[in-house]
């Protein structure tokens, strides 16, 4: 059994939740902090991936980094081609698990107690202390779900992917994509086999997921008492 698949997935899913974490904490920061109007307009276009079809997120990003267009051809020059490459992957991973770490993340930060940041302030704390050492810590559990969500939907991409990277064994080949090809060439035993991976993965995911809340909903209550 050829298991690049499984690398090259995780690999993916990885790196694209780096990005995304950084990515999405950042965004969610700077968007509790807007007006009310101008956040649910940051909320629709950032939210967007969630709602739309893959394969549509996938054939924006043909548009843009197609090696036709003047973007893909500009980045072809330079050596970077995300079409029918594995790190083109982690471009579209990262596009459709954005906004499940930035909803989560943005829901974690509406949700601390401002008055926290205010006393840090009085001792005079700089913001990068307090957004590091107290709003982080204290926003800890819902982040830490959102990255876990993140890493779990990018693992699980199908559309986008196969629309900007295909299917080339052991060099672009993922978990989906190779279930899918698996099955179209009527080797349902194989297909199987990489469905029971995907399982096995995701029950982890959940189980992760679930812990996290049950320590969440534990904090609450004690902070209650």
């Amino acid at each position: 059994m050829d298991w690049y698949p499984l690398w090259n997935s995780l690999r993916i899913a990885a790196i694209s939740c780096v990005l995304v974490f950084f990515l999405g904490i950042a965004a969610a920061y700077y968007a509790a902090r807007l007006p009310r109007a101008v956040k649910g307009v940051l909320d629709v276009v950032l939210t967007l991936p969630m709602v739309l079809p893959p394969t549509v997120c996938g054939y924006f990003l043909l548009l843009l980094f197609g090696t036709k267009r003047p973007l893909g051809i500009w980045l072809s020059r330079s050596g970077i081609k995300f079409v029918m490459n594995w790190y083109g992957g982690v471009l579209a991973a990262a596009v459709v698990a954005f906004p499940l770490m930035y909803r989560t993340a943005r829901g974690a930060f509406e949700s601390f107690d401002e008055t926290l940041a205010y006393a840090g302030q009085t001792l005079g704390l700089s913001n990068s202390y307090i957004f590091w050492r107290i709003r982080m810590p204290a926003c800890r559990q819902g982040i830490l779900a959102g990255t876990v969500l993140a890493f779990a939907r990018a693992l699980g991409e199908y559309g986008a992917t196969s629309m900007l990277i295909g299917y080339t064994p052991g060099k672009t080949a993922t978990i989906s994509t190779t279930v899918y090809q698996l099955w179209r060439t009527n080797d349902e035993a194989g297909a199987f086999r990489w469905v029971l991976v995907n399982l096995a993965i995701s029950a982890v995911v959940l189980l992760i997921v679930n812990l996290l809340e049950d320590r969440q909903k534990a904090g609450r209550k004690a902070v209650r008492k």
